[in-house]
């Protein structure tokens, strides 16, 4: 196997992620080998795509069996996981905040939500599904005591905006927004805004498109 490389696309970085999922879900029903239009057809993506993408990172042991699915499962974890832990946040503890935290830290990745910041009075000073919530007043001080690099922002979308400033100043490397309202920070804070509005509006006119070319 080759050096891993660096400057991977963000479409195959998302691929990656996807794939891993596969395999550790082949690998629990006992399958060890699968072949790459057979990953390709799960994902709905041609096979060459596939080994388009993993020989962008390096990997090229294909064998007449296929892939080894617990080999290249420790290749990609090598490609996407950090060395060291990376502690996630969540700006916003509503119902959003809480699915998000329940979903993610049953998972058993290494990325980990460990805290949450909110100012409802109810949610401060408890855990919730396992996660201590502080008042958002001290998410700059609790960032660095915390050793968080990563958050989640949930919170209501006109607050949104005013978390941007405390993000920068605790240092935070990377933020995935869950709010309707992009934010936008210095170069240097990776973020990706996840708009689900938009998103479900997009699938609801393709629905449209295809009813009326039915």
């Amino acid at each position: 196997m080759a050096n891993i490389p660096s400057g991977i696309p963000e479409k195959t970085i998302e691929r990656l992620s996807e794939y891993r999922r596969t395999l550790l879900s082949c690998s629990k029903r006992g399958i060890t080998h699968i072949f790459s239009h057979v990953l390709a057809g799960i994902h709905g993506i041609t096979a060459v795509q596939v080994r388009r993408d993993l020989m962008l990172i390096g990997f090229s042991s294909d064998t007449k069996k296929g892939y080894d699915v617990q080999i290249l499962i420790e290749y990609i974890s090598r490609i996407l996981d950090s060395e060291t832990p990376i502690n996630i946040a969540i700006l916003g503890m509503g119902h959003l905040g809480q699915a998000i935290t329940k979903y993610f830290n049953s998972k058993g990745l290494k990325l980990k939500i460990t805290a949450a910041f909110d100012v409802d009075p109810e949610k401060i000073g408890r855990e919730i599904d396992g996660v201590p919530c502080y008042h958002m007043n001290n998410f700059e001080q609790k960032a660095e005591e915390l050793d968080l690099s990563m958050v989640v922002v949930s919170s209501p979308t006109k607050v949104a905006p005013s978390l941007v400033v405390p993000i920068i100043n605790a240092g935070i490397r990377g933020v995935l927004n869950f709010t309707s309202t992009p934010l936008n920070f210095p170069q240097g804070i990776v973020v990706e805004n996840y708009d689900i509005t938009t998103l479900l509006e997009k699938v609801a006119y393709f629905v449209k498109e295809n009813d009326a070319n039915a």
